[in-house]
């Protein structure tokens, strides 16, 4: 098992007193806090080989060049994909995702019909919700059953007419893991595609592209202890192929004529005009340092953060859990609300104690919508949290219980 105590002194941001109290950092699916090597690797690249990358041969734009294409190749090292040539840099999960339906433009038609669930961020929702309007097919929900996917449901919304199937590997409110090879399986048996929405699992599972089997497969480096603004589009590269550039200008392109112009190769037909090399390098920290921990580690010692909060949680009368019942169903997100308290005020209460949580709809709507509430508290958890953060939790919802109950 890691040991978070340690691990929490790579990551100096942590070391402060917010309200006179520690801080307990519990909003993690928003964005992740970054260790001092991904700080360092961003500094070093400004400090010392700041040039543009693919287009010079001096020195700095070669080294520069060379640690951009090995955070590619590392990158798909951590995926487990065949090639870094599966590898596009976008910026972030919203954009992977939004370049897929691009693709998706290309394939439907009339009548045909795209499968998400109701769980989905809205990035997942939003862009497939366009590409039905452009092409008029239809977009299908898929529901839910004991706070996880009705695998069920799912399965009854497959039909001939189905062509994309997008999902979440985790949701970023129900903290409910996906089954996607189980999915993948049925999907391909039904001659669809299969997009994976995998910003919530990137940084707590071990991910496995090709054991997943999905077609796509979309996260950001924020959310697993890198830069923002830098996301990743992972593709099975015969589809990659076949998909159309989505932005044009500089460095995708192989010759350009007056009237006309040719792309490179893969990725890069993709990467359009002057990357983001700095995220690119601090992602690819980010990745070593994670690889160095390992995933295994990680979901280990997340699943024991959960397991050990689940049953403390339960015992608050009058707190609302969402999502699957078993902690070894969930990652570590876990949305709840108090009876007679709304969320901001909740999540207000929390911050006076040092601990930091989300309070709202996650970008979930059609979710919560479904649930029947406008807003949760989210805690979610990473791998410098420790059982005592759990308990600094525990003690500050019940101080704003004591509180609330005496003003009410």
């Amino acid at each position: 098992m890691l040991d978070a105590n340690h691990i929490k002194q790579d990551f100096n941001i942590l070391d402060q007193l917010v309200n006179d109290e520690p801080l307990v950092y519990l909003d993690n699916a928003a964005t992740t806090q970054k260790p001092t090597v991904v700080l360092e690797a961003l500094r070093s690249y400004y400090e010392t080989d700041n040039a543009n990358v693919h287009r010079g041969v001096h020195t700095l734009a070669e080294r520069a060049t060379s640690q951009y294409e090995a955070s590619r190749q590392l990158v798909a090292d951590f995926i487990k994909a065949k090639s870094s040539k599966e590898v596009i840099f976008t910026r972030g999960t919203t954009t992977s995702l939004n370049w897929v339906t691009r693709f998706a433009e290309q394939v439907l038609t009339a009548g045909d019909e795209v499968l998400v669930s109701v769980m989905e961020h809205h990035a997942n929702i939003i862009p497939w919700q366009q590409v039905c309007q452009k092409t008029g097919a239809k977009l299908v929900y898929a529901y839910l059953k004991h706070g996880q996917l009705d695998m069920t449901d799912l399965a009854q919304k497959l039909t001939p007419k189905t062509k994309f199937v997008s999902l979440a590997h985790v949701s970023n409110v129900l903290g409910c893991v996906n089954p996607i090879k189980e999915i993948a399986e049925l999907v391909h048996a039904n001659g669809a595609y299969l997009v994976v929405d995998g910003a919530q699992s990137i940084p707590h599972l071990p991910i496995d592209v090709q054991e997943l089997d999905c077609d796509f497969f979309a996260f950001s480096a924020h959310k697993m202890y890198g830069p923002t603004g830098l996301g990743i589009l992972y593709g099975k590269e015969e589809l990659l192929h076949q998909m159309e550039p989505i932005e044009f200008g500089g460095e995708m392109i192989d010759f350009v004529y007056e009237q006309s112009a040719t792309w490179k190769g893969l990725p890069w037909k993709f990467e359009a005009g002057t990357p983001h090399i700095a995220g690119a390098i601090g992602l690819a920290a980010a990745v070593s340092y994670l690889q160095d921990i390992g995933m295994t580690e990680v979901q280990a010692h997340e699943a024991d953060l959960v397991a050990y909060i689940l049953p403390k949680l339960r015992a608050i009368e009058g707190l609302t859990l969402y999502g699957p019942e078993q902690p070894e169903n969930r990652a570590g997100v876990i949305a709840f609300n108090l009876d007679g308290l709304h969320p901001h005020d909740l999540a207000t209460a929390l911050d006076y104690e040092g601990v930091a949580v989300r309070a709202g709809h996650h970008c979930a709507q059609p979710l919560l919508s479904y649930l029947n509430v406008s807003a949760t508290v989210r805690a979610s958890f990473s791998l410098y949290n420790t059982r005592e953060d759990c308990d600094r939790l525990v003690d500050a919802i019940l101080k704003a219980k004591e509180f609330f109950n005496g003003t009410l």
